[in-house]
């Protein structure tokens, strides 16, 4: 059964309906590529949903070990490359609220670099991380 139905509206733009919940996402293609950057563009959210793939992957385990990391937030840079168009580069930067012990970072930090996003992206798509402890 299909996860995510998405029609194209014309303009450059799509719009993504999440099956099960019924939430929409709104595409539009950036200044750079014809469009008007209104919305997320694709690669921008390819680009969140490594830091929203890794946040979570961090949660689970935080919660699996007790680690409180709620109000953790991650700032998110994508760096396009050309011929080909694609995204060559992601770089996320994390700002923690709290202090951790040296195998609680241990924990997050291999959260973050195995979640199923991470392993996804072709090889050639640099993942720069900064967890910034």
């Amino acid at each position: 059964m299909a996860t995510i139905h998405t029609t194209y509206l014309g303009g450059l733009r799509t719009e993504a309906t999440h099956l099960q919940s019924g939430t929409k996402i709104i595409t539009d293609a950036p200044t750079d590529n014809k469009g008007k950057g209104e919305a997320f563009s694709p690669t921008d959210l390819l680009a969140e949903s490594l830091a929203g793939c890794m946040l979570t992957t961090m949660g689970i385990a935080a919660d699996t070990h007790g680690i409180d990391m709620d109000g953790t937030e991650c700032e998110v840079t994508k760096i396009m490359a050309a011929n080909p168009r694609r995204v060559a580069e992601v770089v996320t930067n994390f700002k923690f609220p709290k202090e951790y012990t040296d195998q609680q970072k241990a924990i997050l930090e291999k959260a973050a670099l195995t979640c199923p996003v991470a392993v996804s992206l072709h090889p050639d798509v640099i993942k720069t991380v900064n967890f910034g402890w």
